[in-house]
């Protein structure tokens, strides 16, 4: 307990004789995790969407009106047992129901229809956007008597995956980076505190004073800063949040399924972020002020 005392004593006694290197400090930690704050808000929003985007893919499965009864139900064989289609996700639309429903989108070209021209289908959702392509090339593979022509939008499916994948790409690597930026910048700006006392430093490990003896109130110190840098982002995300957010979202959301991962997980990210990124940063740099 007087060794962590101790600790505790020597790194308030270090904020309190180098106000600016801690304020600059914890402004470095603020910027950073207020931006990350922003981007993981923006990009699970973004991942959100590419999800409920992939999760409207389908195949469909025209049938030939030639087709028999048997021949119907062996293809709903073979799309119930393929374990990539969503439990649930295959829905037969009849020829009366294709018409209805063409009906009520294109009234006009369904105004003079002398008989019914549309086949009867298969709607099948799979569990995963990405297999869309694989469940319709293996219906067509299959060879079916029962199947006339199976289409999954080709290009759309493709050009969302991409756009999704990218999204999940992009957002990763900016927070790497966000978070590489933030540890160099408290590491510079602890630096500084840590050269102007690199004398007493010294002077102590001369006279026997372990590794983690000296680290300690610097690593404390560290941590104290990063704290006070992330709760300072937490607070004015929770304002852009309340403040901001809905003025923007109300105007280009209409999906109750979209949105962004819940903020109480978000500020424990960046408050956890930001006691590592200060320890992190404080400790890489006494390194070399230690070997004496």
């Amino acid at each position: 307990m007087t060794r962590i005392r101790i600790v505790f004593a020597e790194a308030l006694r270090s904020i309190g004789a180098n106000v600016s290197t801690t304020v600059a400090s914890a402004l470095s930690v603020l910027i950073g995790m207020f931006l990350i704050g922003v981007f993981i808000g923006l990009g699970t929003w973004l991942v959100s969407w590419s999800d409920d985007k992939k999760r409207e893919l389908a195949v469909h499965v025209y049938i030939a009106d030639a087709a028999t009864t048997k021949q119907v139900n062996a293809l709903r064989v073979k799309l119930e047992s393929d374990p990539r289609v969503k439990p649930g996700g295959i829905n037969f639309i009849s020829k009366d129901e294709a018409l209805a429903i063409m009906r009520k989108r294109n009234p006009e070209l369904t105004a003079n229809l002398a008989s019914n021209p549309l086949p009867a289908s298969f709607d099948i959702v799979p569990k995963r956007g990405e297999d869309t392509e694989a469940i319709a090339l293996s219906v067509q593979r299959a060879k079916l008597p029962a199947v006339d022509q199976v289409r999954y939008g080709k290009e759309v499916s493709q050009r969302i995956l991409q756009i999704a994948r990218g999204i999940q790409v992009v957002f990763g690597i900016i927070v790497i980076i966000l978070l590489a930026a933030s540890t160099i910048l408290i590491a510079n700006t602890i630096r500084l505190s840590i050269f102007a006392r690199r004398r007493e430093i010294e002077v102590m490990k001369l006279v026997g004073a372990s590794n983690w003896y000296v680290r300690g109130p610097f690593m404390l110190e560290g941590v104290l800063t990063g704290l006070a840098g992330s709760l300072a982002a937490v607070i004015l995300l929770f304002l852009g949040r309340e403040i901001a957010v809905p003025q923007i979202l109300g105007h280009i959301q209409d999906d109750p399924e979209v949105r962004a991962m819940a903020f109480a997980w978000t500020a424990a990210i960046l408050v956890l972020g930001g006691l590592a990124i200060g320890a992190l940063g404080s400790g890489l740099t006494l390194r070399r002020f230690l070997r004496v």
